[in-house]
């Protein structure tokens, strides 16, 4: 089975793209060890990789390298590639994190029992035996061999390349470490009473602490970044298994995947559209809002063109398909949900970027040591000088390894993810806690972002002597048979005014047009003006109005009574409460607002001019969505988008944070890194401020790491402090910084950000 999923190649000629799916990353040494890596082969002119969900996208020229190539690259640094089957890969993330932990589990096993050795060697509750010390071989040996073999697999695979990282730092510090403790080891039989003065059992648990960590932070790392993610697979199970195609005058059900361009699909009302094409025959309303994220359905007759996924509501429609398979609406969303996440741009989180320059310093100073000692006056050291000399270095490897360092963010992260959760806000990556407070643009989608999702009754017009609650009344009691949205919008507003319905009677609908019904007695007409002038009732004493509504981009419904228009009932998609005032704080914030939506202009320009957003992109297509985003970025803009609907899942995965709103749609939700539950606008800014309070306490525990090792470095090189001493002082680091991310929150009074 192949395990490179290949997507549309770009508009470079003879450039072949390979999307792939990598397991194993761990932080952005990863990402940068994989560019760094695969720049290197002829014929790649492109790699763009996504941390955040572990995917990378490779563009080269066919004719100097190859898809096999470059995945034995991949492999080659340790990584995993995945299948793209999107359930297979989520089958192989839980192994793949499954075995993580039971390395871990070996490791701390371990790491626990030669810890309360050495504690209870150094109170004097036993004495060192030689036995022991080979006791203490053979559990690092194994320890560091067997689970730690990932990362010497990495470790090798990156040093080889010329790539420092923090798996080389582990390694080399703990092979240091592992042959002090061989140096310092008796062998039997032999006249070798090792080096004096090394604490052979001390250098081996340095070994097992040192890969028992590296194995925590991996694990921990997995656990973030895995998760049930089947968002395309999702969205693609929205289209029917089956469809009724009509041929030579039969009509039967087939596996959508029989179905050809051309051939002729019976819809009838309430299903899945299972096709895109156009109506052949037949009249109807669909509901697209897959596609606009409209919530008001859209009439189709003949000619008309219907998409798969979306819902057929009253009638029956005879479809001719247009596109099937990859082409089709539906696939192409999901290909460019893919292609976003490989696309997005990468965050470097500031303690990659420090550990980028801190490894191969620590390396050197490491280096140094070991020949400024070797190579010392003989008068300098009383022990041997390559005693000493092996001392400091593995000393320094021990000192210098970044257990603080990597503990910074991920401390930050869940003190920053404690705080938002209690606002209703769920940060799903440490990348989103870095950029929030880097944003620079806010795109908005208009349905069900800035606006509820679902149209309701506005504005109430009465043409006569007849009450606002009166014609609401009628007009529901007409209009309680219907299962249009319109009509249980006024059904809905009639309801929240508590008033009561009167029987209906005779009740016809017209599709698209309006419904006529007698209500206590009287005849009353509810529908378009073209419905009215159809039934020979007059309807100019209301143009004036109609055209108001039009100009708020609201839908007017006339009600007539006894063949007199009565009043007009305006219906749209209310805006919600804070959405002004959200997009104020934006502004104060510095942030630039743009309003994006599928929408027509007229709307979106309605919708705008209430909230103040100047910038109004409309009838935008979900690839146009990721597009506008990528355009923004391309200028140096770091993107927010705020979005709910399959139609912004692109530009959500494309966005450097996508924000879900709550109530929103699976796919949406999935391709996000923030998710606001409910529906508050207000809580984009709530989760701008929480980032940038979560990054200066990432700062300060960086400050508070440095400390140690600046001071514990330097003491190392002397060689004389105790490699026991060398792990305290990590605790203490790690203990310090830990203190720094919680105990300082647990004092503040809640609702205090920082």
């Amino acid at each position: 089975m192949s395990t490179a999923t290949f997507i549309a190649a770009p508009a470079q000629q003879d450039t072949t793209t390979l999307q792939l799916k990598i397991g194993g990353m761990s932080c952005s040494f990863c990402a940068n060890s994989i560019e760094g890596a695969l720049f290197k082969e002829k014929g790649v002119d492109e790699v763009h990789v996504s941390l955040a969900h572990e995917e990378a996208l490779v563009r080269y020229r066919a004719d100097k390298t190859t898809p096999t190539k470059i995945i034995d690259t991949l492999r080659a640094l340790g990584f995993r590639i995945r299948d793209p089957d999107k359930v297979k890969a989520f089958e192989e993330q839980q192994q793949l994190a499954q075995q993580e932990r039971n390395d871990l589990m070996i490791s701390a096993t371990v790491a626990i029992a030669m810890l309360m050795a050495m504690a209870a060697m150094w109170l004097g509750l036993w004495q060192l035996r030689e036995e022991y010390i080979w006791v203490a071989w053979a559990a690092s040996t194994f320890v560091f061999a067997y689970n730690g073999r990932r990362i010497i697999r990495m470790a090798w695979g990156a040093a080889w390349r010329g790539i420092t990282n923090q798996h080389v730092l582990l390694s080399i510090g703990a092979i240091g470490a592992y042959i002090g403790g061989i140096l310092g080891t008796p062998v039997p039989f032999l006249d070798w009473d090792g080096f004096a003065g090394f604490p052979s059992l001390d250098f081996f648990a340095v070994v097992v602490f040192l890969t028992t960590y590296h194995l925590l932070s991996g694990y921990i790392s997995i656990l973030v970044r895995t998760r049930a993610s089947q968002s395309v697979r999702k969205l693609l199970d929205m289209q029917p298994p089956t469809a009724r195609v009509v041929r030579d005058g039969i009509e039967e059900e087939i596996g959508i995947e029989a179905v050809m361009t051309g051939d002729h699909v019976r819809i009838r009302p309430g299903e899945k559209v299972p096709v895109d094409g156009f109506v052949l025959e037949g009249l109807s309303t669909i509901d697209e809002s897959l596609v606009t994220g409209e919530p008001v359905p859209v009439e189709k007759t003949n000619g008309g063109e219907v998409i798969g996924g979306s819902i057929n509501q009253t009638g029956t429609l005879l479809v001719e398909v247009t596109t099937i398979g990859e082409d089709s609406f539906l696939a192409q969303v999901a290909r460019h949900v893919e292609e976003a996440k490989a696309m997005k741009p990468g965050i470097i989180v500031l303690v990659d970027r420090v550990l980028k320059h801190y490894v191969p310093v620590v390396l050197l100073i490491a280096l140094a040591s070991l020949l400024f000692w070797g190579f010392s006056p003989d008068g300098w050291t009383v022990e041997p000088k390559w005693v000493r000399a092996i001392y400091a270095s593995v000393t320094v490897l021990v000192m210098g390894y970044p257990c603080a360092l990597g503990m910074a963010t991920p401390l930050a992260l869940i003190r920053g993810g404690g705080m938002a959760a209690e606002r209703g806000i769920l940060i799903r990556s440490g990348e989103a806690f870095q950029i929030l407070k880097d944003v620079t643009h806010v795109v908005l989608d208009k349905t069900g972002t800035i606006t509820e999702g679902k149209p309701s009754v506005t504005e109430i017009d009465t043409l006569g002597d007849i009450s606002r609650n009166e014609i609401l009344r009628i007009a529901a009691s007409t209009e309680a048979p219907s299962e249009h949205p319109l009509a249980r919008a006024i059904v809905c507003a009639a309801e929240d005014a508590n008033l009561t319905f009167s029987l209906t009677r005779d009740f016809q609908s017209k599709t698209g047009a309006g419904v006529e019904a007698t209500v206590d007695g009287q005849k009353i007409l509810v529908g378009t003006r073209r419905f009215l002038n159809a039934n020979n009732i007059e309807t100019s004493s209301a143009v004036a109005l109609l055209k108001q509504h039009e100009e708020k981009a609201q839908t007017a419904v006339l009600v007539s009574i006894e063949g007199t228009i009565a009043g007009i009932i305006a219906i749209s998609d209310a805006l919600k409460p804070d959405a002004a005032q959200s997009v104020a704080a934006m502004k104060a914030g510095g942030l630039v607002p743009l309003l994006v939506t599928g929408d027509n202009k007229r709307t979106a320009q309605a919708v705008a001019r209430q909230v103040g957003i100047e910038d109004v992109r409309a009838q935008v297509l979900p690839q146009d969505k990721a597009e506008i985003v990528r355009e923004i970025q391309a200028q140096g803009g770091r993107v927010a988008m705020v979005g709910d609907g399959i139609n912004d899942a692109p530009a959500l995965m494309q966005a450097d944070v996508g924000i879900a709103i709550g109530a929103g749609t699976d796919i949406a939700i999935e391709s996000s890194d923030v998710i606001i539950v409910g529906n508050r606008m207000s809580a984009v800014m709530d989760a701008r401020e929480i980032g940038a309070a979560s990054y200066r306490k990432t700062v300060q525990n960086l400050w508070l790491a440095f400390f140690f090792n600046g001071l514990g470095v330097p003491l190392a090189t002397t060689g004389l402090v105790h490699p026991s001493w060398a792990m305290v002082a990590m605790a203490a680091s790690v203990s310090t910084v830990l203190a720094n991310s919680f105990v300082g929150r647990l004092a503040k009074p809640k609702g205090e950000i920082c």
